[in-house]
């Protein structure tokens, strides 16, 4: 039996997002090793700082992909906990919409970026890479990011909408913020 669409995508995203992020914080670990082990040795390398701050770079851009394949960042509520029967059939579409329209800006911005980068042929300081290896990690996050919400939105949407609380009619609470009367 093929693979449907959807598990492929999940598995694609996952590889790409998961994997890449794993290996960026791999390599931070290393270099840094390295770093430390050559400040011993009395023999510092010139470019591990600069090569932390690349892979560090890349870390958080994927892990934030990550994260929305998981349904595991960060989203304000506090409007859809207030307005609970008016918002709660919303959720789901103002929680796809405003990531992808975010995602969408920060794909374009960083593709302007790379595209600025190429155009001056810009390098790093002490390493041999074009910075444009850099900056591309913005739009391909982005890419990775919008898949991984179009993920969630299969498999997690339950995580995604927002969850009955069973509490009492004038008390409400959700994640960290907590809306009572008075107590």
């Amino acid at each position: 039996m093929r693979p449907s669409f959807g598990s492929s995508l999940g598995t694609f995203v996952k590889i790409v997002a998961d994997v890449a992020a794993g290996a960026a914080c791999a390599g931070i670990l290393i270099v840094v090793l390295l770093q430390v082990i050559g400040r011993l040795a009395g023999h510092p390398f010139p470019w591990t700082e600069e090569a932390t701050r690349f892979l560090f770079i890349w870390m958080v851009f994927l892990g934030l992909a990550a994260g929305f394949r998981t349904v595991e960042s960060a989203r304000v509520v506090v409007f859809l906990v207030l307005a609970r029967r008016l918002f709660h059939h919303l959720a789901v579409p103002i929680y796809v919409a405003s990531s992808v329209f975010f995602f969408g800006l920060m794909g374009w911005t960083g593709l302007t970026l790379v595209r600025q980068q190429v155009m001056m042929s810009e390098t790093a300081a002490t390493l041999p890479i074009p910075m444009w290896i850099i900056g591309m990690v913005m739009p391909v996050s982005a890419a990775i990011a919008i898949l991984a919400i179009l993920e969630s939105l299969r498999s997690r949407r339950d995580l995604i909408a927002l969850p009955e609380l069973g509490l009492p009619a004038n008390e409400s609470a959700h994640a960290d913020i907590s809306i009572s009367a008075g107590h």
